[in-house]
């Protein structure tokens, strides 16, 4: 949230002035959109497989279709994450 908040606001308000002898957070001002954006995408993988690990874990308590429709979507995550990575890397090599 903060790194969003830092960002957002040097990409669209105003650069920030942070002077040299002053303590800096070192992905400050390395943060574009598409690097965001492969961070949020990582987040819902991250977020999606714990829970799926807690659906396994509570398998039993579980209808079997349920636990097919959980890692189709978790899929769906990983396969959309590894897809905008993959176009951020070939944006990246043409410019």
């Amino acid at each position: 949230l903060v790194m969003v908040m830092f960002s957002g606001y040097e990409n669209f308000v105003s650069q920030l002035d942070i002077s040299e002898g002053k303590e800096k957070l070192s992905w400050l001002g390395k943060v574009d959109s598409g690097t965001l954006k492969n961070k949020v995408a990582a987040s819902i993988v991250a977020i999606s497989s714990i829970h799926l690990l807690k659906v396994f874990v509570n398998t039993e308590n579980i209808d079997t279709s349920y636990l097919k429709w959980y890692v189709i979507i978790h899929l769906t995550f990983v396969a959309s994450a590894f897809a905008m990575g993959y176009l951020d890397k070939i944006t990246r090599n043409t410019h």
